[in-house]
């Protein structure tokens, strides 16, 4: 089993993802996809006259800041242009896919948090209107019948919280811990760069391994999303994934060629 998660920066190419998809489902391969599409959510907020609005956490991770707008906007492009555009790419190219967001059956659950602390400039400050969480449950029954049934699922945020409420989540945690779900052989996180860069933007200082010993050291070295995504690994090796692959989603074959190390292997 291998859990997928492409993306949605600018730059990525998707007709290439579905071809790598629709060749390794053709030869096989059980699979599960799991999508974003910050940028296409960015462009409609900002048009919509609801500009995005970043969260920096005192730890140095950075999100969305969800308010019910922004939700509401979100759902627009996740749940309907990109997963509903990446599904009709796949059927396609004969691939029997399924989109699906985290609500629906209950495929992803968390609980959603109350309050997030968040870093302004030398202080912190307590946001309360956010509706945001972690992914703690995964409903592996129900994405094992559709698997069994020949269907691909391709996922997407948001997930549902305990009350029945949407909650924004991360979309690489939420694939780190549906692949912890399934004990996967391979978790790829593919985007817009080729992986960990020690000296970013500069794509020539590619980290090509990382042990779980130096995940400290990957940290200090990570910018931006790449933190999130190192997180999201570190969590689904502890969970006993086999394998953490942070590759590049802007060329041909791009999960083909994460499989066979192209990127940072995280192991």
């Amino acid at each position: 089993m291998y859990v997928c998660k492409v993306g949605g920066s600018a730059g990525i190419d998707l007709d290439a993802f579905c071809d790598d998809v629709a060749h390794l489902v053709r030869n096989g391969q059980r699979m599960i996809v799991v999508h974003g599409g910050s940028h296409e959510t960015n462009q409609l907020a900002e048009a919509l006259g609801h500009p995005p609005r970043f969260i920096t956490s005192p730890s140095g991770y950075t999100s969305r800041h969800t308010d019910r707008r922004t939700l509401e906007i979100f759902e627009m492009i996740y749940c309907g242009s990109m997963n509903k555009g990446i599904v009709e790419r796949l059927q396609a190219r004969g691939v029997n896919a399924v989109g699906l967001s985290g609500i629906d059956g209950r495929i992803w659950e968390g609980r959603r948090k109350t309050s997030i602390r968040a870093q302004d400039g030398d202080r912190v400050r307590i946001v309360r209107d956010s509706y945001t969480g972690r992914v703690e449950r995964v409903n592996k029954l129900f994405l094992d019948s559709l698997l069994d049934q020949g269907l691909l699922p391709v996922l997407v945020p948001p997930a549902i919280s305990y009350e029945g409420e949407a909650i924004n989540v991360d979309g690489d945690r939420a694939a780190a811990m549906t692949a912890a779900a399934f004990h996967a052989e391979a978790l790829l996180l593919l985007s817009n760069v080729p992986g960990l860069l020690a000296d970013f933007p500069n794509e020539d200082s590619l980290i090509e391994r990382v042990e779980r010993t130096q995940m400290g050291a990957a940290f200090d070295s990570a910018e931006g999303r790449m933190r999130i995504k190192l997180l999201a690994a570190q969590e689904a090796l502890a969970a006993g994934v086999g394998r953490v692959i942070l590759g590049d989603a802007r060329g041909e074959s791009p999960i083909s060629r994460a499989l066979e190390g192209v990127g940072t292997v995280v192991v």
